[in-house]
């Protein structure tokens, strides 16, 4: 069956789901991934008020790991909520994930017990009649083709996913998971960078302050901040200058890559 969904998103919750459930099992488990066609009735509605009764599309991710207690079930998808200790995640990929599965109107339900592991099941309306598909595609190389993209993501299944998207598009992509790495990462480094592409709001140096260190180094370079929050939100609180370079997470494979290159070409 089908359903109506950015790829590229439902893509980005998968991969922040596994990343979550890899970090569950510390000394190893078992990942499974399945879908369904399934059939959501009247209760599962009630307590879920956006749901519609009727057919659905379950995507389910689960772990064998540590599992969680109630309260921490609670409290998972709530913006800079995190388990993982200081420096470890900015505590943004579950509100990512409930943030595109509803945009693409479904529901999350999770269950866990600790010990025993955890189960996200996705649920997705069915989309009726015919869909239009999209089907994979290349990107083309930008003009000129292998531009150095200096990538600082914090959030390791974005991170992972950008790397790709770009290095699809014929970038070349240098990751680190925060500003420090970043600069160690370049320390180094004898070919110019042509974007810093950086999150916000991370652990240790932040994405700005990071730009104000790199910019002696390459002047003229160009920069894309990104943020799960908008960017009227960032500049509202005084973290971003007006006008400048931004993107909204979650983002598409396509919005990815046409900011890219509208930044490097402006």
């Amino acid at each position: 069956s089908s359903v109506r969904a950015d790829p590229g998103q439902i893509e980005q919750v998968t991969v922040n789901l596994a990343v979550n459930a890899r970090d569950a099992m510390p000394t190893g488990g078992t990942l499974t991934i399945e879908t369904r066609d399934v059939m959501l009735d009247e209760s599962h509605a009630a307590e879920h008020p956006s749901v519609q009764p009727g057919p659905h599309v379950m995507l389910a991710v689960s772990d064998t790991g540590i599992g969680m207690d109630e309260a921490t079930r609670r409290q998972i998808f709530e913006p800079f909520f995190s388990t993982k200790g200081p420096g470890k995640g900015t505590g943004l990929g579950l509100s990512t994930v409930y943030g595109i599965v509803a945009q693409s109107g479904g529901t999350v339900d999770v269950y866990s017990k600790v010990g025993r592991g955890s189960t996200f099941r996705i649920y997705l309306p069915r989309a009726e009649g015919t869909v239009e598909t999209h089907p994979h595609v290349r990107m083309p190389a930008a003009p000129g083709g292998g531009e150095v993209v200096l990538l600082v993501e914090d959030e390791e299944g974005v991170r992972l996913l950008a790397t790709r998207i770009l290095e699809s598009a014929g970038y070349t992509v240098l990751a680190a998971a925060g500003g420090e790495e970043a600069l160690r990462l370049i320390e180094h480094l004898d070919q110019p960078v042509h974007l810093i592409l950086t999150d916000v709001v991370m652990p240790g140096l932040s994405g700005r302050d990071l730009v104000r260190r790199l910019s002696p180094r390459y002047p003229g370079v160009k920069v894309l901040f990104t943020s799960g929050y908008t960017d009227n939100a960032i500049v509202h609180h005084g973290v971003l200058d007006e006008g400048v370079n931004f993107l909204s997470k979650p983002y598409s494979a396509p919005v990815l890559t046409r900011k890219v290159r509208e930044v490097l070409h402006a």
